[in-house]
């Protein structure tokens, strides 16, 4: 296991998870509305911006929020719930993906360079393992998960060491001074796993949650819906978040469950990603329903069950682009959008520093 998390079991002996989350600046947020409406606009005009503005003042406790530095995880693993040939793709691809990431072929490494953000991608069990390669962190669990149609797909330790890994990749960002983290994921059938969570988690049939993953047929989709409901009808006594995370998650799932719990106790702002990165959102505020405040939506996926699950979190998504690649390449288009509300919160004129007429500006 990778130094960056051997430490984890020993944190995690004693539920970190549940420990406070930190609290936004309710007066930095006062002020930061009352800027917004001192600017050189009509008062709301700039809409979804204000807002952004608004909250990032109250989350970075600072009257001129910024998202200059931003730290991208990648979490990947392998699912054992591919044995049911649940995936358009065969389980290797996650291993070699590794490479491509580290490489910087992979779609989220060509929006990191875009953005000048730092990308950490973080090995936690492929079936196809591909060794040590530079660029990419290893935290082995396991090669994969259990298939969860014959068991819990994760030990209590295992599902420990994962909250713990996205955790350790919190703490990285942190000690590199970022001012947002995302997270994203990979891993072949882990559409399957996030469905059949959020099926457990909401109370929703499959069938409204499941989509084509990674290219699945109608066909593909009705088998897909049939494994899951064999899931949830065999761990139906999980009878708490934690065992229904434990018994359908994966390794990634939870890892990203974990950094999002972690980043709100250190009071680092989260741009989550899309389905099965809104999924690890909604294990995360059940563990610890303070860690909601630091969430912010990126963008409405195209799979599945993404929309009900964005209800669920009560999120507003900042984009709609009917993708649903994963890997934080949605968090990663929204990027642009939160550094310009900044920027325009920051470096505007008031009506008082242009000499402009309020009123007037208003009757515009």
């Amino acid at each position: 296991m990778n130094d960056r998390v051997s430490n984890q079991p020993t944190l995690a002996a004693d539920a970190w998870w549940l420990r406070s989350c930190k609290r936004p600046d309710a007066e930095r947020q006062a002020q930061a509305r009352a800027r917004q409406a001192q600017l050189t606009k009509p008062p709301g005009s700039l809409g979804v911006l204000e807002d952004l503005a608004v909250t990032l003042s109250g989350l970075q406790h600072s009257p001129t929020p910024k998202v200059d530095r931003v730290w991208i995880s990648v979490f990947a693993a392998d699912h054992g719930v591919a044995a049911e040939g649940v995936s358009a793709f065969p389980q290797a691809v996650t291993g070699e993906m590794l490479r491509n990431f580290a490489g910087g072929g992979a779609a989220i490494a060509v929006l990191a360079r875009a953005l000048d953000a730092s990308l950490d991608v973080v090995n936690l069990g492929t079936v196809n393992d591909p060794g040590a390669v530079a660029g990419v962190h290893r935290a082995v669990i396991a090669a994969s998960t259990r298939n969860f149609c014959e068991g819990p797909a994760m030990s209590d330790a295992q599902l420990r060491a994962a909250l713990g890994a996205g955790a350790a990749s919190v703490r990285a960002a942190l000690d590199a001074g970022a001012q947002l983290f995302i997270g994203g994921e990979m891993g072949i059938a882990n559409t399957t796993s996030a469905a059949a969570l959020a099926s457990a988690l909401l109370r929703r049939s499959p069938s409204e949650l499941t989509g084509a993953g990674t290219g699945l047929d109608a066909g593909g989709i009705a088998h897909k819906i049939a494994v899951i409901e064999r899931a949830l009808a065999l761990h139906a006594p999980a009878d708490s978040d934690w065992e229904r995370l434990r018994r359908l998650g994966g390794f990634e799932i939870a890892a990203l469950t974990g950094a999002y719990v972690a980043a709100a106790q250190a009071g680092l702002p989260v741009l989550v990603d899309g389905f099965i990165a809104s999924v690890a959102a909604l294990a995360a505020q059940r563990l610890n329903p303070g860690c909601g405040d630091w969430l912010l939506y990126a963008h409405r996926s195209h799979e599945r069950g993404h929309a009900m699950v964005l209800e669920a979190l009560r999120a507003r998504p900042l984009l709609d682009l009917s993708m649903r690649l994963g890997e934080a390449s949605g968090a990663a288009m929204a990027v642009p959008l939160l550094r310009l509300a900044c920027a325009l919160h920051n470096s505007m004129a008031t009506f008082a520093q242009a000499g402009v007429s309020e009123s007037a500006a208003q009757q515009a």
